[in-house]
């Protein structure tokens, strides 16, 4: 059984006992988090495609850990300018654990 789920803005195959890392979730390790932007939920081979949520289907998780993504670097120079310009941006992250998937 599998679903997927909508969360910042992203979209995410989920399903018991896997961890995935999303954007950035208020909480902390431990706390649990519901997810109830569930778009689609397979259960022995049968779909259930929502319009655009499937009524009553959720997916609960476990904060595993808040954490930072890579370090992006991002340099512009402008030749014979003598212009530069450097800026460096680390992404907040989320990882969580997926407990289980309700549905309807």
């Amino acid at each position: 059984m599998f679903a997927v789920i909508k969360t910042g803005g992203k979209q995410y195959r989920v399903a018991a006992d896997e961890q995935i890392t999303v954007m950035s979730l208020e909480g902390n390790a431990g706390d649990k988090v519901t997810f109830s932007d569930v778009l689609l939920v397979e259960k022995d081979g049968a779909a259930t495609i929502g319009a655009p949520f499937v009524a009553g289907a959720s997916v609960t998780a476990e904060i595993v850990e808040q954490a930072r993504g890579p370090k992006v670097v991002s340099f512009k120079k402008r030749r014979r300018k003598n212009s530069k310009r450097k800026r460096g941006h680390r992404q907040d992250l989320t990882l969580v654990r997926i407990l289980e998937v309700v549905a309807a």
